[in-house]
């Protein structure tokens, strides 16, 4: 269970670097492309290591993909109407916009994808790589993102530093999770919850990722993403 916290941590971590790259004021372009190449690779990540795994279980895998974007869509909505709907603005413009929800909104792009590498871990004995690069990259701009909006709201460096450390640990908490819900549950496969979470994700990535990715870095996101896919695509090959 450490070690899949420790991990799930890992991934997080990315946040805290873009928390730091908010301060080198970067580029919209630079951080759209760094956007793109995220999604792709989230994109990869779902096709190649949670679809095809959840298609061998039948009905029941297609309905808890569908239920996990359903679940993303209204949490997501009742967020944005708290004050977190531009959260993943890479322009830093909501003065009106809630600390809270732009946290929250946070939190709920990275427990999926915690539980789930925690879940790899568990079952597969070793941790997913390309899912864990995928995570990895596609937390940076939201951690760039979520800096100059929470900045923008009013909260002071230090504090947006220790809610996304708080933010880091709770995702190592949640990958922990992972792995002993596999562990305690006999013949848990984990499928189930890889379903909900490609749903979840491919919800997030369709609703606000990428256009946010496009609207920034122009034409050029489309190859980038292309890219994003594909190396994500090789490490999962790589370690079937």
């Amino acid at each position: 269970m450490l070690t899949a916290a420790l991990w799930g941590g890992l991934a997080a971590a990315s946040l805290l670097v873009g928390f730091y790259l908010a301060s080198r004021k970067l580029s919209n372009l630079t951080i759209g492309m760094v956007m793109g190449f995220g999604a792709g690779a989230l994109l990869s990540a779902i096709a190649y290591e949670l679809v095809p795994e959840t298609a061998l279980g039948g009905g029941g895998m297609a309905l808890a993909f569908c239920i996990g974007a359903l679940t993303f869509f209204g949490a997501d909505w009742l967020i944005d109407h708290r004050g977190g709907s531009e959260r993943k603005d890479i322009t830093g413009k909501q003065p009106g916009g809630s600390g809270s929800a732009i946290f929250i909104g946070t939190l709920l792009d990275n427990v999926p994808e915690s539980i789930i590498l925690g879940m790899s871990l568990a079952l597969g004995g070793a941790i997913n790589t390309a899912f864990l690069v995928a995570v990895f990259i596609s937390n940076l701009p939201e951690g760039v993102a979520g800096t100059l909006n929470l900045e923008s709201s009013g909260r002071s460096r230090r504090h947006i530093f220790w809610m996304w450390m708080a933010l880091v640990i709770i995702s190592a908490a949640c990958a922990g999770l992972g792995y002993m819900i596999i562990r305690w549950l006999p013949g848990a496969d984990g499928h189930i919850a890889q379903a909900f979470a490609a749903g979840a994700m491919l919800t997030m990535l369709a609703d606000a990722m990428m256009p946010e990715a496009f609207e920034h870095g122009g034409k050029l996101v489309g190859i980038v993403t292309v890219m994003g896919f594909l190396v994500a695509a090789i490490l999962a090959v790589m370690g079937a």
